[in-house]
């Protein structure tokens, strides 16, 4: 990997992800490796963004209305609890009920407050999260995504190379892009005062 050219990506890439983010549209992290999930949730949680680090559900994107609903459904389980209703049924009825809402939390509790579709996706591992790229290819949703030797970066708007199975480089250009948003007033189309743009070569061993 030219790390030379992984800082012009990712400079690149942080443009892009400052105009749509200024532009008011929200942000999708996803990252399903066990390896990197732990640190792209940590990203997304700090710049206030959205993600998916368990398992991405066919059609998450292109059949979003779907998810809605399945959102809608843990909300429902959770107004249930609050309002005292399940001691009105049996405890099996409970359980049932808990176990569910226990499987919506993990898969859907990143995204259970995004109300319309991401303006952008940031994606660790493309080939991994083929199915979500192409989902954000077929609504034409630019995607900025790491891009490893083993990857096709043709099918990603914002490729940028790098390591995608190190975590400390992972890290970087995550920390990297997330930075770049934050401060931003959303509509305000002015780029993060100050917003960093780390210098990659120095740091080779972190990317490599």
């Amino acid at each position: 990997i030219d790390l030379a050219k992984t800082q012009i990506a990712l400079e690149k890439a942080i443009g892009a992800l400052q105009r749509a983010y200024g532009a008011g549209r929200n942000v999708l992290f996803v990252g399903t490796k066990k390896t990197i999930k732990d640190c792209l949730k940590e990203e997304a949680k700090r710049c206030g963004q959205f993600y998916v680090t368990e398992r991405w559900l066919g059609g998450m994107l292109t059949n979003f209305s779907t998810i809605k609903q399945s959102v809608k459904q843990l909300e429902e389980i959770e107004r249930m609890e609050n309002e005292g209703l399940f001691a009105e049924i049996t405890k099996k009825e409970v359980l049932t009920l808990n176990r569910e809402r226990a499987k919506l939390e993990m898969v859907l509790g990143g995204i259970r407050n995004m109300r319309t579709l991401p303006g952008v996706l940031i994606v660790v591992d493309a080939k991994h999260e083929a199915i979500a790229v192409h989902e954000a290819n077929r609504l034409e949703i630019p995607v900025i995504s790491l891009v490893d030797t083993n990857s096709d970066p043709t099918d990603v708007s914002f490729p940028i190379p790098a390591n995608d199975d190190s975590l400390r480089s992972v890290g970087m250009i995550l920390r990297a892009l997330t930075e770049s948003i934050m401060g931003i007033k959303p509509n305000a189309m002015t780029e993060a005062p100050g917003a960093k743009k780390p210098e990659l070569v120095a740091a080779s061993t972190a990317i490599v």
